[in-house]
């Protein structure tokens, strides 16, 4: 076999949307995958088919036993891991001030913690190896936020700013991170999010966003399955990129963003210089 259709993948979030997608154009070109989620059940169709190139393994994220030991069946029937894609994913909707406590904490622990539970089970083995590739979960709103998003890009925005520092701190191991940032996307992910209970005064800001997204017309989401065929791109790559923006939507508003922020430096520049005189 060469070096691609014996990859090993170990996917979080992998029975729904892009997870589900990159498992199955994993399985497809020959490489094998163990499959992370709550309820694996939803990919129990695919065992027969590819046989011993897929482990299902239940596994809650914000369960840092759980995922160790998952590790654990996945070194036992692979051996090894080449690529961890970090996908698992929950979504919170509403104002910043709306989302309660349990809210906030639940959104976090999911797609902060979850990721970091994972990161602390698979960094040994790929620095054991001194190889692998990381594929950190992010999104637009890892760079850009609006009205309604601020919980989830919150865990976005932590998510990059640990992979910022965990790309530096392990190339020198042969481990390679990429931040994969789609745009809108066909996924259940939408129509799955927590919404918070509604506040009057944010009705012209955050619930006229929420109408607006509810009102795009299908060709304003990008399939999954081109957004896993992005992924697979930048990790056949012997270059791939620290981030990588799939969605032309979500370049623009990243683009954007980014726009706003050189702004904001370079119009208080006398104001920033003035620090150090």
């Amino acid at each position: 076999m060469n070096e691609t259709s014996s990859r090993i993948w170990l996917i979080t979030g992998a029975t729904s949307g892009i997870g589900r997608e990159l498992t199955l154009q994993a399985l497809e070109s020959g490489e094998s995958v163990a499959a992370l989620a709550r309820d694996t059940a939803a990919l129990d169709e695919l065992t027969e088919a590819h046989g011993g190139r897929l482990l299902l393994v239940p596994t809650d994220v914000r369960d840092e036993q759980a995922v160790r030991e998952a590790v654990e069946r996945v070194l036992a029937r692979f051996g090894r891991i080449d690529v961890v894609a970090n996908n698992a994913g929950y979504g919170l909707f509403g104002a910043v001030e709306e989302a309660s406590d349990a809210q906030a904490r639940a959104v976090f622990d999911t797609n902060v913690f979850g990721v970091l539970n994972v990161l602390r089970a698979t960094l040994p083995v790929l620095r054991a190896q001194r190889s692998g590739h990381v594929l950190q979960g992010s999104s637009v709103y890892g760079q850009s936020a609006h009205p309604g998003v601020g919980l989830l890009a919150a865990t976005k925005y932590a998510v990059e700013g640990l992979s910022d520092a965990l790309a530096a701190e392990v190339a020198p191991l042969g481990i390679k991170v990429t931040l994969v940032q789609p745009g809108m996307t066909a996924t259940p992910f939408l129509s799955n999010l927590d919404v918070a209970a509604g506040l009057d005064d944010y009705d012209q800001t955050v619930r006229a966003v929420h109408k607006a997204i509810g009102e795009l017309p299908a060709s304003a989401f990008s399939a999954a399955a081109r957004i896993a065929e992005g992924i697979r791109t930048a990790v056949d790559s012997p270059n791939p990129p620290l981030r990588l923006a799939l969605g032309a939507d979500g370049a623009t508003g990243i683009r954007t963003a980014l726009e706003a922020r050189t702004a904001d430096l370079d119009d208080w520049i006398r104001v920033t210089d003035a620090v150090n005189r």
